[in-house]
């Protein structure tokens, strides 16, 4: 294993779709377990989302025969149990990242991270995750969400607005589907999504998500308490405009009056969502701010880049250590 002669090798479990796709549009390969059941983590590759030939997928019985540079972990079960059910013991020693994609599900400030007390480097999403987590001495890193740019599909030519939540009637309040219910009555919302049964549309495939969303006027995101959506960040590439809640990193990225509205208050979020739905050209001028702001944060070369960049000082970091402990 020669890391800094080849494109890096990294192994990780199929765990959030959408995220792994961005992932994958690295100059690295990475390698995903796959088991007859096909259990959480053990998909492979699936057939949502168009991968690229960097994506492999590895029998779990294949797997400790992989020469591999790092291990991301992504779940609490990923480190907890599937490293030692898949890996083998010199894999487990190979430098490690524990990608946390969400905020504490356990008490809001004072929920330790599982990997506190290991030499594992942890990477949040989001500030507000990082915030919220109380990291220890782990080595807690932020590298924030980049999207591919399928382009400018907007129209708004629907009075509507549209909620884009894998399995929101499932997902409960912490996701806002009490607020989604709510504000229906009052204003036309429609729903897209995994999981989304008789409350929604059928589900629409990531490919072809960009034409379909750009038709609505504004994207609403009821979401109370998780990580910056990656359907909100993608929805401001195709030039929507965005309605959510003031909470967690939305209050970061969207700015009133000129790419959404955020507010605390539902009586708030339909007065807006009226507003953009009785002036179309408002909703097409923040749309396109919301654009222009995302292909300027969310650029995936960035987001790539950042990643290949930790991959290399992580294992950099542990060849370094092994060295001086001789």
């Amino acid at each position: 294993m020669n890391a800094s002669n080849r494109r890096l090798h990294i192994f990780t479990w199929h765990v959030h779709g959408s995220y792994l796709y961005y992932l994958a549009q690295g100059n690295y390969e990475l390698y995903i377990p796959v088991n007859k059941e096909r259990t959480e983590g053990y998909y492979g590759r699936g057939k949502t989302f168009p991968f690229g030939s960097n994506v492999h997928e590895v029998d779990v019985n294949d797997v400790p025969l992989l020469d591999l540079d790092l291990i991301l972990f992504q779940t609490t079960a990923n480190y907890q149990q599937d490293q030692y059910d898949v890996l083998s013991p010199s894999q487990r020693e190979l430098p490690k990242i524990f990608l946390q994609h969400d905020p504490p599900w356990g008490h809001p400030t004072d929920t330790a991270h599982i990997a506190c007390g290991s030499d594992v480097t942890l990477v949040h999403v989001t500030y507000f995750n990082k915030l919220m987590w109380d990291n220890g001495q782990l080595d807690a890193r932020v590298i924030e969400h980049g999207v591919v740019d399928n382009g400018y599909t907007y129209s708004g030519e629907l009075n509507k607005g549209l909620v884009i939540i894998n399995n929101l009637p499932k997902r409960g309040r912490m996701l806002g589907f009490d607020l989604f219910l709510e504000l229906r009555k009052q204003i036309p919302l429609d729903l897209v999504g995994m999981g989304a049964g008789s409350y929604g549309l059928p589900e629409v495939l990531h490919p072809q998500l960009p034409a379909f969303a750009g038709k609505y006027r504004f994207m609403f995101n009821p979401i109370r308490y998780t990580s910056m959506g990656l359907a909100v960040c993608e929805a401001m590439t195709y030039g929507m405009p965005i309605i959510g809640l003031a909470t967690t990193e939305m209050v970061r990225h969207i700015r009133d009056g000129f790419n959404g509205f955020l507010d605390l208050n539902p009586k708030g979020l339909v007065d807006k969502m009226t507003l953009l739905l009785e002036n179309p050209d408002l909703a097409k001028s923040m749309g396109t701010n919301a654009r222009r702001y995302a292909l300027e944060n969310f650029n995936i070369q960035r987001f790539v880049q950042e990643w290949e960049n930790l991959f290399r000082q992580v294992i950099d970091k542990q060849f370094i250590t092994s060295l001086h402990s001789f």
